[in-house]
């Protein structure tokens, strides 16, 4: 499977994005996807996840009630709409997945991975 990231930009504080990611050469009806970032200077980070069993999705405590992860298995895909962004939220976002489910949110966890967008919020 690969995994094509699309949707970044630049954005004032306080506006929205909504990313995209849509897989080929394979399904991700039974994978779970995630959402990482690098931001500038920084490792790799978790910012959401949600198992193809259609649990809660899970969220880092510094985007939870702004970020929203969804998926479409219908297109294969995979979306995070972006709200009330904040110039911390600036980073290179990567999504990712894995084979069946996992509450594991390192990024050793998953397998697969995007080429990264660029999200970048100004002030």
């Amino acid at each position: 499977v690969q995994l094509q990231a699309s949707g970044g930009g630049q954005v004032q504080a306080g506006g929205s994005l909504r990313l995209s990611c849509v897989a080929s050469g394979g399904s991700l009806s039974r994978s779970t996807v995630g959402w990482f970032r690098r931001g500038p200077g920084g490792t790799r980070t978790f910012v959401t996840s949600l198992s193809w069993r259609g649990e809660i999705p899970r969220y880092a405590d510094s985007v939870k009630g702004r970020f929203t992860i969804s998926r479409n298995n219908a297109e294969n895909a995979v979306y995070l709409q972006m709200n009330s962004l904040k110039p911390e939220d600036t980073a290179v976002y990567y999504c990712a997945a894995r084979l069946g489910s996992t509450s594991d949110t390192r990024t050793s966890a998953f397998s697969t991975w995007g080429q990264g967008t660029l999200v970048t919020v100004s002030s």
